[in-house]
């Protein structure tokens, strides 16, 4: 019987190659699961993640339970400070154990020099919707009138649609 051939055809996932990289450079920060890294937004949920990044983890001499770093702006500190405990819980829960004892929280500008420097990212700004031009409607729905398929001619006119009411810079 032959071997079974994959369907990759010779390619690998970004995450395969990137694997011993992201997994070396995190073990240098204390990031046992570099998971925590990569899967951050996931594990402390959209609301942390959005004001807060983890910068490392250390281990105390007695080994009793590491410390998590987070970075995060000066306003937003005293939210995450009363949500402490939340994130320790969510962290571990990552971990599989209680890897984390205590979380500090670092206080910094959202921009700053070397470990300080931090983009927080914001909520994407919402683009006015601009009025539909009525000519460009028109004229989308002559260029796909030859098209028989319903579904296909109504795709081809909203995209016909979009480009030609799009805005030149």
């Amino acid at each position: 019987m032959p071997a079974h051939k994959g369907t990759t055809f010779g390619f690998k996932r970004g995450a395969t190659l990137l694997g011993p990289q992201i997994r070396k450079a995190s073990e240098t920060r204390g990031f046992a699961v570099s998971r925590v890294l990569t899967h951050w937004a996931e594990i402390v949920g959209e609301e942390i993640a959005a004001i807060a990044r983890p910068v490392e983890v250390s281990y105390g001499r007695q080994g009793f339970g590491a410390t998590l770093s987070v970075l995060t702006t000066g306003a937003q500190a005293p939210m995450l400070e009363m949500q402490k405990e939340t994130l320790r819980e969510r962290v571990n829960a990552a971990y599989g154990y209680n890897a984390i004892a205590r979380v500090r929280i670092t206080q910094t500008a959202p921009t700053g020099f070397a470990e300080g420097q931090v983009a927080f990212e914001t909520r994407p700004k919402k683009k006015p919707v601009a009025e539909p031009d009525p000519e460009a409607g028109r004229h989308a729905a002559e260029i796909a009138a030859p098209v028989h398929d319903e579904g296909l001619r109504q795709a081809l006119e909203a995209l016909g649609r979009n480009v030609l009411s799009r805005r030149k810079p």
